[in-house]
């Protein structure tokens, strides 16, 4: 063998271990700031978002700074996304803050998808079927990823075909994926607590007999479910994040908080964050002032609605919601729906399909429309 020929196997097998040992070593893992620098994202731009988001989660502007440093250096947060009952609302209320015509790197989607490692969504990865499942299959065998679910699950212990996916159901899809996270955040009130597929409907038409009636699903939410696995399942942190759908950067924000420091925020009796929930929508609602005055819409376009009174009349539900509606409000700080003439349905709170309320006659019944009785409410 010529000596050129020993140089060439020399250097081949060089190489070979050596590429050997970079695959033994401990892989780089990558931070957020490496991959905003990626995608053309300038640290200008990066601060102008954290201020927002200081903003948002009533953070003082002074840690500005420390907010931006803790991000940059943090690494990447892997998430799973399922999806059971639910109508898609709440994924595009997130993916729409702004709009599509224009890319903007500085955006809140592009930030968070930047942000994240989003290893499953069903709605938004380009695989689909054995694909898919064997993506899932690798996302949730790694540790301390955050379990984001979005709709209610029907209590389907006996298989009956509620929500049914490669054989297996909802339960069983949920109990595998929430084994390794780290914490469940449950988007939207499906998911929190129940929503529309655990609205109970009417009695007579349902479950002759049974005056509550029953969800034809018995639809339960995420906590309810892993409540009922019991263990370590019964403990996982949960974070309510609900609404119908809820704000876009009520979601972002949640979302921010974990990555930054890991845990949850301070949350409510229902499990969702203070610093989005702590308040009612009654509290900021410009309409308030003409509760104290006892000024009233008394019906669509009358001079009071025309004049801009208070809704509580027509069924608005915001002195007993909570929600930033009337703080961040909607489409990017446009507006909320008491600003566009319409009551609050109190679609964040538990059980607001069924809630009940007193209508004109003083009649107690369930309906949007059927109002709080002003006695109770505090001006």
């Amino acid at each position: 063998m010529s000596n050129e020929s020993k140089k060439e196997i020399r250097n081949s097998v060089l190489t070979r271990l050596s590429e050997a040992i970079q695959q033994s070593e401990p892989q780089h893992e990558e931070t957020l700031g490496e991959r905003l620098a990626k995608a053309g994202v300038t640290r200008r731009s990066f601060m102008k978002y954290c201020a927002g988001m200081a903003s948002i989660m009533a953070i003082p502007a002074s840690m500005v700074p420390k907010l931006a440093e803790a991000a940059l250096l943090a690494p990447l947060t892997s998430v799973v996304y399922l999806s059971f009952q639910e109508c898609t609302g709440c994924l595009e209320s997130l993916v729409n803050v702004f709009p599509n015509t224009q890319y903007k790197t500085n955006s809140i989607e592009n930030i968070l998808l930047t942000a994240l490692s989003l290893d499953y969504s069903e709605t938004l990865m380009a695989p689909s079927g054995t694909q898919a499942e064997l993506s899932r299959a690798q996302a949730i065998a790694k540790k301390n990823y955050v379990l984001v679910v979005d709709g209610a699950i029907p209590d389907d212990k006996a298989g009956a075909g509620f929500f049914i996916q490669s054989g297996k159901t909802g339960l069983q899809q949920l109990k595998a994926a929430a084994t390794n996270a780290a914490a469940v955040v449950s988007v939207g009130t499906c998911a929190s607590f129940g929503g529309l597929p655990a609205a109970k409907g009417p009695a007579d038409l349902i479950n002759p007999g049974n005056l509550r009636g029953v969800s034809p699903t018995r639809a339960i939410s995420i906590k309810a479910a892993l409540k009922s696995f019991g263990g370590t399942y019964a403990t996982k942190p949960v974070i309510n994040v609900s609404g119908c759908p809820p704000i876009a950067e009520v979601i972002a924000g949640t979302l921010v908080y974990w990555i930054l420091n890991k845990k949850a925020p301070s949350l409510d009796s229902n499990l969702r964050p203070k610093m989005f929930y702590g308040e009612t929508v009654h509290d900021e609602c410009y309409r308030k002032e003409f509760l104290e005055h006892g000024q009233f819409v008394r019906s669509f376009d009358d001079a009071g609605a025309r004049a801009g009174h208070c809704l509580l009349m027509m069924g608005c539900k915001g002195p007993t919601t909570h929600n930033a509606c009337t703080t961040l409000k909607w489409n990017q700080g446009i507006g909320f729906p008491m600003e566009a003439g319409h009551g609050c349905l109190g679609c964040s709170e538990p059980d607001f399909w069924d809630k009940k309320s007193i209508d004109a006659q003083g009649i107690v019944g369930v309906g949007f429309y059927n109002h709080l009785d002003p006695a109770t409410v505090d001006d």
